[in-house]
């Protein structure tokens, strides 16, 4: 860990730590320590965020400003997103910080080039087992140099304040003092494929398949919902394919000139053509298998495949979907043991 506290690099942490480093995070970390591949990066810690934030709680509210929010009412919390937001994205960082962040950033890019970033928000209250922030705040690709990745990190703390995450933390009655953000910085993978997958079935929760859905170029599109992604399914035993959905994927997520992700057509002597091969669905499926049994429960895994066709993975959460409806109840209790008969057999009037 940095001297200053404030970074921690992913061989350092593991879901232990995620109540510093967030729920994306303590993931890349716990991957990371497994000897499963994953882009090199580090986390900038929530004692961070809550630096910042306390800062800028000295002019004015912000936590409080949130609780006081009727959950109910989205205009009012819309108003009050915009301003924190802001705020956030406005305020420079302190000079240690600046200068911790910086020589980071410098670590990780060693050997002197321009690499690009990913800079991703990690929520601590995110990717855990009985609730999920996934998707609601902000992941930029292809950040270039130091002052855009400075940027960066202040727009994902903002982005703890959006409409969605606010409206959430306020519908599920989170206590927003725990509320914190750590982000994510790690190397860029300069995909060929991406995509996603599921060690159990998303559509039946079949726990004896591994679901690959996967897509040309970044995996953003497919997140996105942009493109509709190849689909198979596989066995966890055997690894036989039983399900191949070959798409027409007509647009794909490549950098930008200027940094930054823009979406490309797909050639078309492509778009009908599988994106991954037999012998890729094979790693992968080891791979899922593997990561659910380090984490002893379904995983919801987010994949790609650099130009060199190594395989490296970008995030695991557990998956809550199929996972909710078991740990629900099986049958509301009724007060009146009677009224439950009714309630099965129905009711008829005497004749």
């Amino acid at each position: 860990m940095a001297a200053g506290g404030h970074i921690a690099w992913f061989e350092e942490i593991g879901l232990g730590d995620r109540e510093h480093v967030g729920g994306k995070g303590g993931s890349l970390g716990e991957l990371t320590r497994a000897g499963i591949a994953v882009p090199a990066g580090y986390v900038v810690r929530t004692p961070a965020f809550e630096r910042f934030l306390a800062a800028i709680e000295r002019e004015a509210p912000v936590r409080a400003a949130v609780v006081a929010l009727p959950a109910d009412d989205l205009e009012a919390i819309t108003a009050c997103s915009r301003a924190l937001r802001r705020r956030i994205e406005a305020t420079e960082l302190p000079g240690e910080l600046l200068e911790e962040l910086t020589a980071a950033h410098e670590r990780l890019l060693y050997d002197g080039t321009e690499q690009p970033v990913a800079v991703r928000s990690s929520a601590t209250c995110e990717d855990s087992a009985d609730a999920s922030f996934a998707g609601l705040q902000d992941t930029y690709l292809w950040v270039k140099g130091a002052a855009q990745m400075l940027r960066r990190v202040r727009s994902c703390w903002a982005s703890l304040y959006s409409v969605e995450s606010i409206s959430y933390r306020l519908k599920h009655g989170f206590i927003e003092e725990r509320v914190a953000m750590g982000v994510v910085v790690q190397k860029m993978v300069d995909a060929r494929t991406s995509g996603v997958m599921f060690t159990r079935s998303p559509t039946t929760g079949d726990r004896s398949v591994v679901t690959i859905e996967g897509a040309w170029g970044l995996g953003s599109a497919v997140v996105g919902g942009e493109v509709t992604p190849d689909r198979w399914v596989l066995s966890k035993i055997g690894a036989e394919i039983s399900v191949r959905e070959i798409s027409d994927k007509h647009v794909q997520h490549a950098p930008a000139a200027n940094g930054g992700v823009e979406s490309v057509a797909v050639g078309a002597e492509r778009r009908s053509v599988p994106c991954l091969t037999d012998e890729e669905l094979k790693e992968l499926g080891a791979l899922a298998r593997q990561v659910e049994r380090h984490y002893g429960r379904a995983q919801d895994i987010e994949w790609a495949i650099d130009r060199s066709g190594a395989i490296l993975l970008l995030q695991s959460r557990p998956e809550t979907v199929w996972s909710a409806r078991e740990a629900g109840p099986i049958a509301k209790r009724e007060e009146d043991p009677l009224m439950h008969l009714m309630s099965i057999f129905g009711t008829r009037k005497c004749p």
